[in-house]
């Protein structure tokens, strides 16, 4: 019986290797690639790739390594893709709470803004909020501010997505929401 291409490899191991590189890839990566980050031959790292797949393929694991679009990448096996998609759907229909509320707002209607300048508009700081709606996809860095240098944030696509927008023209106006002396208020907390 012929060894395989593990039993060949001395040290962490080939496979150890590419599930390591595999697991942080968000695009299929070409076998090339691979073997040229691992120093090793191409023929080797592809015989180690597809033994790979035919293992997880044999235990039936939740996940499959496939080559696609000239590269290998890992995929939600198809019989648990339904688990998948409620876990994910469930997780995106969290609520958000009053201070991610707020500070979406103020990026919304003031943007490209910084995290500085949605802390005076709300009068708290905003690092912590800021950092999920990044995280959520709902908020996105816009470059910096050429005199501060500070990170400026904008609503995302996904953003318009979510609240079914073609783009920013069609937030709704603020005026009707304000108070009316809305001058003196800001006299009066100066």
């Amino acid at each position: 019986m012929a060894a395989s291409v593990e039993e060949q490899v001395e040290g962490p191991g080939l496979k150890a290797a590419l599930e390591a590189i595999m697991l942080v890839v968000d695009e299929p990566v070409a076998e090339i690639t691979l073997a040229q980050v691992l120093e090793r031959p191409t023929q080797e790292v592809a015989a180690a790739l597809r033994e790979l797949s035919e293992e997880y393929t044999a235990a039936a694991r939740g996940f499959d390594l496939r080559q696609v679009a000239g590269g290998w990448r890992y995929y939600t096996r198809a019989d648990c893709a339904q688990l998948v998609e409620r876990f994910v759907r469930d997780g995106q229909q969290t609520r958000l709470t009053q201070a991610a509320l707020e500070t979406l707002a103020v990026v919304a209607y003031r943007q490209p803004v910084s995290r500085a300048r949605v802390a005076a508009v709300r009068g708290v700081n905003s690092d912590g909020v800021i950092r999920t709606l990044v995280a959520r996809g709902l908020v996105e860095e816009a470059g910096s501010d050429p005199e501060s240098q500070a990170l400026l944030y904008r609503t995302s696509s996904y953003f318009l997505e979510r609240l079914g927008l073609k783009d920013l023209s069609e937030l709704p106006e603020l005026a009707p929401f304000l108070p009316d002396d809305v001058e003196n208020l800001e006299e009066t907390t100066k």
